[in-house]
């Protein structure tokens, strides 16, 4: 059974698609039943963003679990949603 699906919008940039889609359920504009997967073997970061560097933390489970929850709505992993909230905190105490 086909469901309609919500028009996805035009961006005018990869910010503006970014804040769209942290604050909007993918399922809601994409019937994920019909997706294929793809391999990118040859897919390299950009020159113009530096490299990730991995760092560990220890944090309460009852963080790790609410967070969990917060992904699942947006259908991504915690470890992006954390450091989704990460970037923008220190973002906005940069700016203050």
């Amino acid at each position: 059974m086909t469901t309609l699906r919500k028009q996805i919008p035009k961006f005018e940039s990869e910010d503006e698609e970014r804040e769209f889609w942290a604050t909007h359920d993918s399922t809601d504009y994409i019937d994920w039943s019909e997706a294929k997967r793809v391999g990118m073997p040859n897919l390299k970061p950009s020159s113009s963003s530096p490299p990730d560097k991995t760092v560990s933390i220890t944090l309460p489970q009852s963080v790790i679990d609410d967070l969990k929850v917060l992904a699942h709505k947006r259908d991504i992993p915690y470890e992006s949603l954390l450091k989704i909230y990460l970037a923008e905190r220190v973002e906005q105490e940069m700016r203050s």
